[in-house]
């Protein structure tokens, strides 16, 4: 089955660390472009990061440059979030997402289930 499956969401404090895995099956992340999203409480989906299929280069939204990092690893087919100085306003689910192919970066046609960030004292 061709799915994306997002771990390591969970409680974090206000300034902390936490990293986030998205594991790929049914396909290579290696072939396609990858970017995180996320969905904060009662608001719209905000893109987070994005990484090409290679990981040759990475961008980021302006909520979080300086703070988040996208990476990937083709051995272990997984695209990484690593998040640190976390704040409040951080707190969403986050998704991973797939890009249709290495030409297209408007939208994203295939979707993990999503894991939650919490970031609280």
């Amino acid at each position: 089955e061709v799915q994306l499956v997002e771990t390591g969401g969970g409680l974090v404090q206000p300034g902390g660390s936490l990293g986030l895995s998205c594991a790929g099956s049914g396909f290579s992340t290696s072939d396609y472009g990858m970017s995180w999203v996320r969905q904060a409480p009662g608001k719209g989906l905000e893109w987070v990061a994005g990484i090409t299929n290679t990981g040759s280069r990475t961008a980021y939204a302006d909520s979080v440059k300086g703070r988040f990092t996208i990476s990937k690893d083709a051995a272990a087919n997984t695209v990484y979030l690593r998040m640190s100085s976390l704040e409040p306003e951080d707190t969403a689910v986050y998704y991973c997402a797939r890009y249709p192919n290495i030409y297209i970066d408007t939208y994203l046609e295939l979707w993990g289930q999503g894991t939650l960030v919490t970031v609280s004292s």
